[in-house]
């Protein structure tokens, strides 16, 4: 039998290290939180080669003595549990293993200075050796540097991926947090050796709602809905705040879905799942919703030392904070999402002005115009009355039209207006006090029965290509991007003709013809986020018996709505109208479409240059 054998410090913390300091971006979530708990109001990280060569985080929070700083080398020594009560931790990291693991693998310069002190100190360990310390000018507060990770560890090293990925995975790392602070200002960047670029940079004491759409989509903040819910626990109070996109904003993959437990980014099931729970009835089963949940427990109520990282977290009660949070999401959509889930599409709106002022008539109509008499009327000789409508082309799109009265007094609170008419039997027409309200009459009544449902307790070639007029540029993530150029030769066979625009935005030069009005932007972030996706294994697991039935009521909604075609008189079209006004998430389908939109009189007087 083998002999048991004490390890040497040297190794013991290398595989420490191997806990806490898998690749640049895990070391530098420790950094960053220690510039956090250290009280930082302003956080600076510099990366070298997305880090593998060199990264930096520097911070001006409280620093730290020089006795303090050798102390913070040792394992197991920490400034951030005074007492034995670990459950009770209310920092964000307090092991005291990130300083010595990240040190035994790497070159590690420590720098710091404590308020009020006339200067601060340096250390520099290589690989778990201090080879120099002395006294260091800098400002209050602390710098950390890490040098060529895993430099002297080759088998680690080789596991470690491309500058651009290991680039990626700090910037995801650094936006979590960035989000879960907005109180603090950080900035990332990131370049090669003499040239950077500024990758993030948020100012401090920001609305958690600006800094979120910041990081996350500029348009999120337009299209979300915030969220602040409180309630009692026994040993105090569980809050539920950030912000949640509405179900119309939606993404192909859950990896836009940011989640929060006590300050802390999480990736955890329970949450995914409660969040999926909350939308169920809201998108189809292949879209997810885009959102930032930031859940506060007491800490007796949820134990954060499950995982080496802690990216995953266990409750006490976990069904509790899975209602809580299921609950608290449908309560604020519920209030939110009767407002037009989205702005009027652009390139919908430029197609009412693509018409020139002296366009060639069209062929069916030039008929029609040739040999009229456009003289003035008292000019005119009396000529039999023509029935021009008669000589219209009959497949031309009709609708009707009620008689435009003034809206009555009662009607100015209505927000979706009076119904005006209808058009392809299909969109309804309506004038409300502030514009020009079109509805989609099956989706609307779609959502409308399945609410009425839930309330009663029921359970061409593909590879032909179209040249774009002009090309259209879609800004995007960097991630996003880097996916799609790396796909761009396999998308060209499919009539997909992009290109690289810039770090942040691709270019569109053609798309396929058979979805030739395709909206450019949603199909690139859909692409993406599938070759996101593809050879993930992705755990689905069940559904949850309530989430079931929502997914076969929603089938039933659907069979049993007006359809599209059906005519509908003035009064059934303002039923319609006062019911949807009256429903929760009756701003979108069941599957994630928007119900309605307008257009207010200054789109509508811009259309005709009144504007």
């Amino acid at each position: 039998m083998p002999q048991i054998r004490r390890l040497p410090d040297d190794l013991v913390n290398r595989i420490a290290a191997g806990e806490v300091v898998e690749r640049p971006a895990s070391a530098l979530k420790e950094l960053v939180e220690n510039a956090i708990d250290a009280g930082a109001g302003r956080i600076a990280v510099a990366l070298t080669d997305g880090g593998l060569t060199r990264f930096e985080v520097t911070d001006d929070g409280c620093g730290m003595s020089r006795d303090d700083m050798a102390l913070a080398l040792e394992r197991h020594a920490t400034s951030k549990l005074p007492d034995d009560a670990i459950e009770m931790v209310a920092t964000l990291g307090f092991r005291g293993e990130a300083l010595p693991s990240i040190a035994s693998v790497a070159r590690l310069t420590l720098e710091s200075r404590m308020r009020g002190a006339d200067s601060g100190w340096r250390m520099v360990i290589d690989h778990g050796e201090v080879i120099e310390q002395g006294p260091a000018a800098i400002p209050p507060g602390t710098r950390v540097r890490v040098e060529n990770l895993f430099a002297k560890i080759p088998a680690r090293r080789k596991f470690l991926r491309t500058p651009r990925s290991e680039y990626i995975a700090c910037l995801d790392i650094v936006r979590r947090l960035a989000m879960a602070r907005p109180e603090i200002a950080f900035t990332l960047e990131n370049g090669a050796e003499g040239k950077s670029r500024k990758a993030l940079s948020t100012q401090p004491d920001e609305a958690l709602a600006t800094r979120v759409s910041q990081i996350v989509a500029r348009e999120l903040k337009d299209n979300a809905v915030e969220i602040e819910i409180l309630r009692e626990t026994p040993h105090g109070i569980m809050r539920l705040t950030g912000l949640a996109g509405l179900p119309t904003y939606n993404r192909g993959v859950a990896d836009h879905q940011y989640l929060f437990v006590n300050g802390r980014p999480v990736k955890d099931r329970l949450l995914t799942g409660a969040v999926r729970g909350a939308y169920s009835d809201m998108l189809a089963r292949d879209r997810h919703a885009v959102l930032a949940l930031f859940l506060d427990v007491p800490p007796q109520d949820v134990d954060v030392n499950v995982h080496p990282a802690k990216t995953e977290v266990r409750f006490r009660d976990a069904s509790g904070v899975r209602g809580f949070i299921v609950s608290g999401l449908r309560q604020a959509l519920a209030t939110g999402d009767r407002r037009a889930a989205n702005d009027p599409d652009r390139k919908a709106m430029e197609k009412w002005q693509q018409e020139p002022a002296q366009s060639e008539p069209a062929p069916a109509l030039r008929s029609i115009f040739e040999g009229r008499d456009w003289a003035p009327a008292q000019a005119r000789v009396a000529e039999p009355r023509q029935d021009w409508a008669a000589q219209l082309p009959q497949a031309m799109p009709t609708g009707r039209a009620e008689q435009a009265e003034p809206i009555p007094a009662e009607a100015k609170e209505y927000p979706l207006g009076i119904a005006r008419g209808q058009v392809a039997n299909t969109y309804i027409v309506a004038e409300s006090a502030d514009g020009l309200v079109l509805v989609d009459q099956h989706a609307a009544h779609e959502r409308l029965v399945l609410e009425r449902l839930k309330a009663a307790g029921a359970g061409e070639a593909v590879t032909r290509s179209q040249a774009l007029l002009v090309p259209d540029v879609v800004e995007m993530d960097e991630a996003d991007c880097d996916r799609l150029e790396d796909a761009a030769e396999g998308l060209a066979r499919f009539g997909l003709s992009i290109e690289r625009f810039g770090p942040a935005a691709m270019l569109v030069r053609a798309v396929p013809a058979a979805i030739a009005k395709a909206d450019t932007g949603k199909l690139l972030r859909d692409l993406a986020d599938d070759i996101a996706k593809h050879g993930k294994n992705e755990d689905s697991g069940a559904l949850l018996l309530s989430e079931k039935l929502d997914y076969v009521l929603a089938t039933m909604a659907c069979h049993g709505s007006v359809r599209a075609g059906r005519v509908l008189n003035v009064t059934e079209m303002n039923a319609l109208l006062r019911e949807m006004e009256s429903t929760p998430r009756s701003g979108q389908c069941n599957h994630g479409r928007p119900t309605w939109v307008k257009l207010s009189m200054e789109d509508v007087e811009k259309l005709f240059g009144r504007h």
